[in-house]
């Protein structure tokens, strides 16, 4: 029996802690009505996934704890999702010319479908993605340079945004952190966030690839205007009314 309610409680914090990211907070009371827990469980769980900097307790509840998340964490988070994105991100790769791909785990599944290209340049500044492209025939990868940032795997800043801005590139694949109508892209780090504009800056087209729980949501680092993204790519059908704010400012795939 112990043996049980201990998987069975990893499992519960599991889930709260990608509750507290897709709806931004965790209600005490109704944490407790949807596990079938008491208030007091649901309590003993917040308490021990701030001290893992998983959450930050307020009162009633908990929000998600602010700051980088670590690549194989992001990697774990909404695989289905990322890849249904990948799939349509992949119609708007060219056959030529050159292409940039940020340090994110939802374009790293685009570059995993990438396959062999007759004369195509990728550049980004993700260590894996870099890794990962350099194995693809017909495809000359390059890494942006720059300091590379141990928590998300990424390359980051005043090398890598130098780099960033030394290939003109026909289209910039991104994600972010969280997505607002008002406010745009934002990232949980002010470097990631800096060196994805200067990506942007050097594209022809900044193409927007993000789940669908990043929608509504800001981070601590402002990154690019929504009149800076051409495309917004989710895993959600088109029409979904989730997507309808953002109609009036970008194309949906």
């Amino acid at each position: 029996m112990a043996v049980n309610g201990s998987i069975e409680g990893e499992r519960r914090r599991r889930e709260l802690v990608e509750l507290a990211r897709t709806a931004g907070e965790i209600s005490i009371d109704q944490a407790a009505t949807q596990f079938d827990v008491s208030t007091m469980t649901i309590r003993r769980d917040l308490e021990m996934l701030e001290v893992e900097g998983s959450v930050r307790r307020v009162r009633g509840g908990a929000v998600p704890a602010t700051g980088p998340r670590s690549y194989d964490e992001r990697l774990a988070t909404r695989g289905s999702a990322k890849r249904a994105i990948a799939r349509k991100a992949l119609d708007l790769v060219p056959r030529r010319g050159a292409i940039a791909l940020d340090a994110s785990t939802t374009v790293n599944a685009l570059a995993e479908m990438l396959g062999d290209h007759g004369a195509l340049t990728a550049c980004t500044n993700s260590v894996q993605t870099f890794e990962l492209l350099a194995r693809l025939g017909g495809v000359e990868a390059q890494l942006t340079g720059g300091a590379h940032e141990a928590i998300t795997g990424s390359l980051v800043g005043p090398i890598a945004n130098a780099g960033a801005r030394l290939l003109h590139t026909r289209v910039f694949f991104t994600s972010s952190d969280g997505i607002s109508p008002e406010g745009g892209t934002s990232e949980a780090s002010l470097a990631e966030a800096e060196v994805k504009r200067h990506l942007a800056q050097s594209a022809d087209a900044t193409v927007l690839c993000a789940d669908s729980s990043k929608l509504g949501k800001r981070s601590t680092g402002m990154a690019l205007e929504l009149s800076a993204v051409s495309t917004l790519i989710t895993e959600l059908d088109p029409a979904d009314p989730r997507l309808d704010p953002y109609r009036d400012l970008v194309e949906i795939r």
